[in-house]
């Protein structure tokens, strides 16, 4: 009794040591990447957080005398400038809602704050106040409601419920990503990153992270392949009819943009400035972060990049750095909206908006 029970035991501990290792294993990166944007389809539900940030952003003209104190004051008012964005979706029935932010410092320092709501076939937009543009409190604070189907009227255009269907969206993304992807060289351009080291936000649980990095080395190869080959990949699956309807786009757009793309690639000139872009871009960093929890899904991705551009004929310097970033939570549960699709007198309509934005310029 007790071997047998010994037996039991030992075969109990091994099947639960494979089920944890199978759930924790990690994938080769461009695999693992691959897996998560097929997930990302299964996505029914979630809140998110999406932050833009501008650490860098200067001109420095190689005669000090050419300065443009317009191009300095508007850089400068840019730089340290930060989008954010809140929001919880569902795909049935179809809800989005959004909180998006704009702040920008320096002395013509402001920040904006836009909430908004989209269901299937209407976008609902809360009318802030903005400074410098003054706009009728009787109108801010209430949500303007535009019609989407109405709007593609008014432009001469069809209404095309698709552009909405979530999932054709996101099966979209995932055949371009995997198409792209499949282009660079593991070894080259993908690596995983330890979690602990991957700096990761609060509350986000990854089980992988996969770091994508461009660096003065592999850039020359990384833009080659983008023209020569990820490009003309992700237009054929664009130029599929189940998406090319969906966009809205027309075979002599798609056509055209073949033969540009093909047209550059063929260029021998155009090449050889790709192979000499050491001479005009550095790259100081330039690495997107991808974490994966335990079942897959992406949770969190993460963009860096800190660069310098100084063309070969003026030998100006432009420095840009920015990150930004992506994080998902609350993975397929019941959605908890907070704003809420807005009703009654909290409504208003495009007419109304016009009338009332007409009187209040005394037309």
């Amino acid at each position: 009794m007790t071997k047998r029970m010994g037996a039991l035991l030992l075969t109990l501990l091994l099947t639960v040591s494979l089920a944890l290792t199978a759930c924790s294993s990690k994938q080769e990166p461009k695999e693992a990447l691959k897996t998560a944007a097929a997930n990302a389809s299964k996505l029914t539900s979630y809140e998110m957080s999406s932050n833009f940030t501008i650490n860098e952003l200067s001109y420095k003209p190689a005669d000090e005398s050419q300065q443009d104190p317009t191009m300095t004051q508007f850089m400068s008012m840019l730089k340290d400038a930060q989008f954010n964005v809140t929001g919880v979706y569902q795909s049935e029935p179809m809800q989005t809602e959004m909180t998006v932010s704009l702040e920008l410092k320096g002395d013509m320092g402001m920040t904006f704050t836009i909430p908004m709501v989209m269901t299937a076939e209407k976008l609902y937009v809360k009318v802030p106040s903005i400074p410098f543009f003054p706009i009728p409190e009787t109108v801010v604070g209430k949500f303007l409601e535009l019609d989407l189907k109405e709007l593609a009227e008014q432009e001469g255009t069809e209404w095309n419920p698709d552009a909405m269907d979530t999932a054709k969206t996101q099966k979209l993304s995932n055949e371009v990503m995997d198409a792209v992807l499949s282009e660079y060289d593991q070894d080259k351009f993908f690596k995983n990153v330890d979690v602990k080291d991957a700096q990761l936000p609060e509350g986000v649980d990854a089980k992988q992270v996969v770091q994508f990095s461009v660096t003065n080395d592999n850039v020359s190869e990384a833009v080659k392949v983008m023209i020569t080959k990820a490009l003309p990949k992700a237009i054929d699956i664009v130029a599929k009819e189940e998406y090319r309807d969906m966009l809205q786009l027309n075979q002599t757009d798609i056509d055209q943009a073949k033969a540009d793309l093909k047209s550059v690639a063929e260029d021998k000139e155009e090449m050889s400035r790709i192979d000499r872009i050491n001479e005009v871009l550095t790259i100081n960093n330039f690495n997107i972060d991808f974490a994966l929890d335990k079942q897959d899904f992406p949770v969190y991705q993460k963009i860096a990049a800190d660069l310098l551009i100084t063309p070969v004929d003026t030998k100006d310097e432009v420095k840009l750095a920015f990150t930004g970033s992506n994080t998902y939570t609350k993975i397929n549960e019941k959605a908890a909206f907070k704003i809420n699709i807005p009703t009654g007198e909290n409504v208003i309509t495009m007419q109304e908006f016009e009338e009332l934005m007409n009187s209040s310029y005394g037309y």
